[in-house]
């Protein structure tokens, strides 16, 4: 077999959380840590090492790893694919693992299926999809897509699947009955509410037991 070859992973944190009244959703409680907390203890366990993009609290987010925030020449909170950026440039393995700072439950093979769908096709990277929607922001890519996705937002372009459609990445079907919910973003209080309800029961989220 091929050793799986190093990988970094991502927190993109660096939203404005306009749906949740501007909080920045990553240090919101959920349980007895915070919403990043659980997204970085899932994703550390798939990856080598791990860098956040963050455009605010960078301090409270450097408990994860160091702190990157967005290149100002594309405005502030440029959206995703300027948080990937400052990702991709802070890289130092062949591969970036990026999951955003609100969706506390992703599953804990993401980066291993991701990356052996993205080898397999020989494709630059590769998303996740659940119950037929994209998830756009659960992607493995590699580093040195660097250039064309600053090309991308120097031309003004923000649309993260745009981007992975021009750059030709692989959707990768996570067909599991509660796929859906593993892949859930905590975007709004009613959603934060939700999540709170069902976080001392993990009946509903039967792939996603704490690590």
């Amino acid at each position: 077999m091929i050793p799986r070859p190093p990988v970094t992973g991502l927190l993109l944190a660096g939203g404005q959380g306009a749906r949740m009244d501007s909080a920045d959703k990553g240090l919101l409680m959920l349980g007895d840590r915070m919403i990043a907390d659980h997204v970085a203890a899932r994703l550390r366990s798939q990856v080598d090492t791990m860098i956040v993009s963050a455009n605010r609290h960078q301090d409270a987010y450097r408990a994860f790893g160091p702190v990157y925030a967005d290149d100002a020449r594309w405005g502030a909170y440029a959206g995703p694919l300027a948080g990937l950026a400052a990702g991709l440039t802070a890289c130092a393995t062949p591969w970036l693992a990026a999951t955003p700072c609100d969706a506390p439950y992703i599953p804990l093979d993401m980066v291993d299926r991701l990356l052996a769908a993205a080898v397999a096709t020989d494709r630059p990277g590769a998303f996740a999809v659940a119950d037929g929607r994209r998830q756009a922001a659960c992607m493995v890519l590699k580093r040195d897509l660097l250039p064309a996705l600053v090309a991308f937002l120097d031309a003004g372009d923000r649309k993260v699947g745009i981007w992975q459609n021009a750059i030709g990445m692989i959707a990768v079907p996570f067909d599991e009955p509660e796929a859906a919910q593993a892949f859930a973003n905590i975007n709004t209080p009613d959603d934060l509410t939700a999540a709170r309800t069902a976080v001392d029961g993990t009946a509903a989220f039967p792939t996603t037991a704490r690590p």
